[in-house]
């Protein structure tokens, strides 16, 4: 594939660096300090190779607090930051995390049927802010991600959310299989979105509490999650191109569990 060379005068570059700056953290003692702060943490790049006794703190750490890390060379990390990172960089969170637990609690409290969404790796960043943004007008309650694997919640992602991920609950999780089990011990239905059902998404019940998954536009939702889920169903195709978009497909989706939750 033919390498493309963009063009970028001085004062874009001066503001994607101010943003970068802003986004990241590096050097072992500053990332020490954010997490024993319990600041918010997207992720953590580690150089591979490097070891000591801060490197193992920060791993213990990340551990504590599930914040996922990564092994990565050295180049790697030399694209994000020229100056002296030490081995290891951190991405800042451009959200809070909220807790799955609080929110269905809060949701029966209120006597409210919860309505959720679980992201299955969706990694486009603008897919995902437009997801978002869709899920947060139709009042969905939270939206899953899984800890790795999931688009990184940074700027990218809010503006194109338009400010909805600063409202939406994002609940992060370390096992998104476990987390669907879960869910379903809590009385929560799981009904998978994809394009291998049977059943037209019109045909599921949406009217008690209810967790709608949706996969990434490769690989859809993975096989494991597939199995257990409690119904699957499809939106209809009838033109020539052969999938939406994931976020359009949440629209569509997440609206017809409105509008079965309603009366108009």
């Amino acid at each position: 594939m033919e390498k493309r060379t963009y063009k970028v005068n001085v004062s874009q570059q001066a503001h994607q660096d101010k943003v970068k700056s802003k986004e990241i953290i590096f050097g072992t003692r500053p990332i020490i300090e954010a997490l024993t702060a319990e600041k918010e943490i997207e992720k953590i790049l580690i150089q591979r190779g490097t070891t000591g006794p801060q490197i193992t703190e920060i791993i213990s750490l990340a551990n504590d607090f599930k914040i996922p890390y990564q092994i990565v060379p050295v180049e790697k990390l030399n694209t994000i930051t020229p100056k002296n990172h030490q081995g290891v960089i951190a991405f800042m969170s451009a959200i809070s995390y909220g807790s799955l637990d609080n929110i269905i609690s809060s949701c029966y409290e209120q006597g409210k049927l919860p309505l959720l969404i679980i992201t299955d790796h969706i990694t486009d960043v603008r897919n995902f802010g437009a997801l978002a943004r869709t899920a947060e007008c139709a009042g969905v309650d939270a939206i899953i991600i899984p800890a790795k694997g999931n688009a990184q919640i940074n700027s990218d992602a809010v503006k194109t959310s338009a400010g909805a991920l600063s409202y939406i609950p994002i609940c992060r999780e370390d096992n998104l299989l476990k987390t669907v089990k879960y869910l379903q011990e809590s009385g929560i239905s799981i009904i998978g979105c994809t394009e291998k059902a049977v059943k037209f998404i019109y045909e599921a019940d949406y009217t008690k509490p209810t967790a709608i998954v949706m996969g990434s536009e490769e690989t859809g939702i993975s096989d494991e999650i597939l199995r257990i889920v409690d119904e699957v169903v499809k939106i209809p195709m009838n033109g020539k191109i052969g999938s939406l978009n994931v976020s359009v497909s949440a629209g569509i989706i997440v609206y017809e569990a409105i509008r079965q939750r309603h009366s108009f």
